[in-house]
């Protein structure tokens, strides 16, 4: 409680020139907060000077002293759990697996749930005076929900899959979980992102121009943004980097005019994403200047430059006739619109939200939310002679693989960082405990066989009469000046989420550190220094630079063999610098030596059963970023096949004749054909957030029953995708795919099984009513678990253009064992709709196939359901 009266107490006293009773005398009609929000914004810009209304359209918007308005930075993130904060929050699966759940339920809570630790979170900083600070705010820039066209897109992970259904139904339940439902302020403002036609590839996107026919535009890529911007209400949107139809996204007259705001009714704000304003006149080449670049978004409506200066140039850009200061005034308005529904200029009192407690930081119900969305997420492909469930009394178990023991793959992207997380590896200890042997072998890299075979040499380091390194740390990027802060450190291992307190004052952003140290070799020989780093790094051996990515990095770091000579002495030093994102250095020392395989399996080969823990990471998958591994660029993927040296080594585990089991991590789709064939059971545990290994663990050993469902098509191999840079959906996703999948979309096994009865709906309905569906499902199994019910239409009508099929409701359910449940979807006369040539919605007429189950209709693989199918005609 104490700290709650700090906070409320600091509160009072930041927003003291808008406290009062109504009776008080303001000493501006905006400070009145017994008048309306449009009444205090207009009063307030109306008192803004040319200047000031401009610097109020950067994400870091200064303090205007003289009106008491303090400052705002309007870039924050919470795409699975607040992200980037230097506060310990609560992580939950990446978005691809939230979507994976099918559980639109959840999802809000998720939402909810981060919303409560965001709004904490924000009263923290301004107990603190930080409340300026990026990733501090109430503004936060998700839900991604670009439709996840091609696997290939590194960040598909932070979408709900590839389904406009499915993506715009769960986005709708994001925001209105994260933005809250009091009639009168925002609990937090969602931004759904990136309006509009932006899904890769990573390495383009800063030049790229879509041209996509209005067929696919209204019928894939706009029906999440519509359904966001005319249900949900979010409060923001951000426009993509790419062009369309040659204009940038930023200043687009179809999407920003005609659509958001005149079509939809768009009245909240939008931001560029960030330096997509200087894409205009340095990468598009639409613009000649900043001037011209800056006016001509804000005429289309986009209120907020991200990441640069640019709409600096709006003076001069008014003061040249260039645009009007009342077009300014309109974007203006609609910033501090956010921020006053946002409840920052009232009273403590006035704002439930703005009472929140520290002690919802990674709260109980938070943490168990964490777990249950971890579980629902994961979906089990394969399940041979019923491999899984793994007994408890196993005498020993071998758990393999590059993402085994990878707490960085478990956390996905965009993320923060919780006080404590679960791998894979940590979640079959916790669960077998002391009986069972558990044995941990990395075995292989993502993409390789050879392995850094780490020793500790920590002795070995000295530097003036101390034991470890003089780590010296600036508050720069380039080392310049006094250090901030220096101490001594064992070693050099640091991981530090963006914004994260480093030392002395010093965030995890925008600083840089020098660590020197003396290294007494101990034999004549050599050893092999490797260097992880982001993002610039320079190894300095005996004054010599032997490594130097200062200025170009690569994800994974370098390594240099040293070859040493006993009681020699080498001086050390490592410099690095970190920008934007998360932090981390670390020096290993050791000898490579390549993985052994049969030897591995002759050493193991007496284990009751192997867990291999593979699949991708987001060390090799996300947002424009540096990757020097096959397959792998730009974040982007050029192969969806499961790196070849993982099928390797698990062609020679089947061998043992033991029982494997593959837990794939990956936030897109991975071709597995070998997999699919051979191994037994397989489970795709995505990016599961802070409780992954315990949901595994829980799967694994069956004291969870799964029931995720794939949110994206599982290929067979690369030649089933068009070109990545083709936005055509022709051929694309599980709606117009021609070929078999190896999964499909909508797919996943459970340990017991369902049967639905036949489909109560009538045979034919007219036109613009809508109708019911009606089935009942029974969990026929002997084990109580979840079924997601999917209710998929199929037009009949061949001469029109429409999808094969679409996803049109889904619900998930719990049943006992023997239980059943009824369940009712109700189809509208949009949901009976197609798209036309023209972008239209045109309703069906004639035959239209409805079918219901626990996956889509013509899906491959075994299910644990069967289907009940009706044709209906629509007059």
């Amino acid at each position: 409680m104490k700290l709650f009266f700090k906070i409320k107490l600091a509160v009072v006293t930041l927003f003291l020139p808008f406290l009062g009773s109504a009776q008080q005398k303001f000493t501006y009609p905006f400070q009145n907060y017994n008048s309306t929000f449009e009444q205090r914004v207009d009063d307030l810009v109306s008192r803004l000077t040319l200047e000031e209304k401009v610097s109020q359209m950067l994400n870091s918007s200064p303090a205007i002293s003289r009106l008491g308005i303090p400052a705002y930075d309007w870039w924050n993130e919470t795409l699975h759990g607040v992200a980037r904060t230097p506060f310990k929050v609560t992580v939950y699966p990446q978005a691809i697996a939230m979507a994976a759940t099918f559980d639109k339920n959840s999802l809000a809570t998720m939402a909810d749930y981060s919303a409560l630790e965001g709004r904490a979170i924000y009263n923290k900083a301004i107990e603190l005076g930080r409340n300026n600070e990026r990733y501090l705010g109430l503004t936060y820039w998700t839900p991604n929900i670009n439709i996840f066209r091609d696997p290939r897109w590194g960040r598909g992970q932070e979408t709900y899959g590839e389904d406009p259904y499915l993506t715009a139904i769960l986005g709708e339940a994001f925001v209105k979980g994260l933005q809250g439902d009091d009639p009168k302020y925002l609990k937090a403002a969602a931004c759904a992102k990136h309006y509009a036609v932006h899904s890769g590839p990573e390495p383009l996107r800063h030049v790229f121009n879509v041209d996509v026919t209005p067929y696919d535009l209204w019928d894939t890529y706009l029906p999440a943004f519509k359904k966001l911007v005319v249900d949900a209400k979010v409060a923001g949107v951000m426009c993509a980097y790419n062009a369309f139809r040659t204009e940038p996204c930023c200043a687009s007259d179809i999407l920003m005019t005609d659509i958001l705001r005149k079509q939809w009714n768009f009245t909240g704000y939008v931001t560029s994403d960030c330096w997509a304003i200087d894409d205009f006149y340095k990468n598009h080449k639409t613009h000649p200047d900043a001037e011209s670049a800056s006016a001509d978004a804000v005429f289309h409506g986009t209120d907020i430059d991200c990441g640069t200066d640019a709409y600096k140039a709006l003076v001069q850009a008014v003061n040249n006739g260039k645009i009007p200061e009342s077009q300014i005034d309109i974007s203006v308005k609609r910033l501090y619109m956010i921020r006053f529904r946002l409840g920052m200029f009232d009273p403590v009192e006035m704002v439930k939200f703005a009472q929140t407690p520290a002690s919802v930081l990674e709260s109980p119900a938070h943490q168990a939310h964490a777990l249950k969305m971890a579980r629902q997420s994961m979906v089990l492909l394969k399940n041979d002679n019923n491999t899984l469930p793994l007994k408890k009394n196993l005498k020993k178990i071998v758990v393999l693989g590059p993402n085994a023991d990878n707490s960085i793959a478990i956390l996905g992207n965009y993320n923060g960082i919780p006080t404590k997380l679960s791998t894979v590896l940590q979640g079959i200890k916790d669960k077998l405990g002391s009986n069972t042997e558990v044995v941990y072998e990395k075995a292989i890299n993502f993409t390789n066989d050879t392995l850094l075979a780490y020793a500790d040499v920590s002795k070995q380091y000295s530097f003036e009469n101390k034991q470890g390194f003089k780590a010296e740390y600036f508050n720069n990027k380039d080392l310049t000046g006094a250090p901030t802060a220096t101490v001594n450190e064992a070693n050099i291992t640091h991981l530090w989420q963006e914004g994260e307190g480093v030392i002395g004052g010093i965030r995890a952003n925008n600083f840089s550190a020098r660590y020197t140290t003396n290294f007494t070799a101990q034999v004549d020989g050599s050893i092999t220094f490797e260097l992880e780093a982001d993002d610039g790094y320079r190894f300095i051996i005996n004054g010599k630079t032997i490594l130097n990515a200062w200025t170009r990095n690569r994800w994974g770091g370098q390594t240099y063999r040293l070859q040493t000579k006993k009681d020699s002495v080498y001086k050390l030093v490592v410099e690095y610098w970190q920008g934007d994102g998360k932090g981390n250095v670390r020096l290993s020392a050791g000898n490579y030596e390549r993985t052994n395989f049969q030897a591995l399996v002759n050493r193991v080969k007496d284990a009751d059963a192997f867990v291999f823990v593979g699949g991708i990471s987001p060390q090799l998958e996300g947002e424009e970023m540096r990757v020097n591994f096959p397959g792998f660029e730009g974040g982007d993927r050029t192969s969806i096949l499961l790196p070849t040296i993982q099928t390797e080594l698990m062609k020679t585990l089947k061998q043992i004749g033991k029982p494997v089991v593959f837990v794939m991590m990956t936030g897109s789709a991975v071709a597995i054909p070998w997999e699919a064939e051979n191994i037994p059971a397989i489970v795709n545990a995505w990016y599961g957030g802070q409780a992954a290994g315990a949901a595994v663990a829980d799967i694994l050993f069956g004291d969870y029953n799964p029931a995720g469902r794939l949110p994206v098509t599982f290929y067979k191999s690369d030649a089933d995708l068009p070109p990545f840079t083709d936005y055509t959906m022709d051929n694309r996703t599980y709606r117009y795919f021609k070929g078999k999948p190896l999964y499909g979309f909508g797919y996943g096994l459970s340990f017991t099984t369902f049967k639905y009865d036949a489909l109560n709906i009538p045979a034919k309905i007219s036109k613009g009513n809508a109708v019911e569906v009606v089935t009942k499902v029974t969990n026929t199994g002997k084990m109580d678990g979840d079924e997601v019910v999917q209710l998929y239409i199929t037009n009949q009508d061949q001469t029109i253009k429409a999808p094969i099929k679409s996803l049109k409701g889904f619900t998930r359910i719990s049943l006992n064992a023997g239980e059943s449940k009824t369940i009712k979807f109700s189809l509208n006369p949009e949901d009976l709709s197609y798209i036309n040539a023209n972008g239209e919605s045109v309703q069906f007429t004639g035959k239209v196939l409805i079918s219901v189950g626990g996956s889509q209709p013509d899906e491959v693989e075994k299910s644990s359901s069967n289907m009940v199918q009706k044709t209906i005609e629509v007059l």
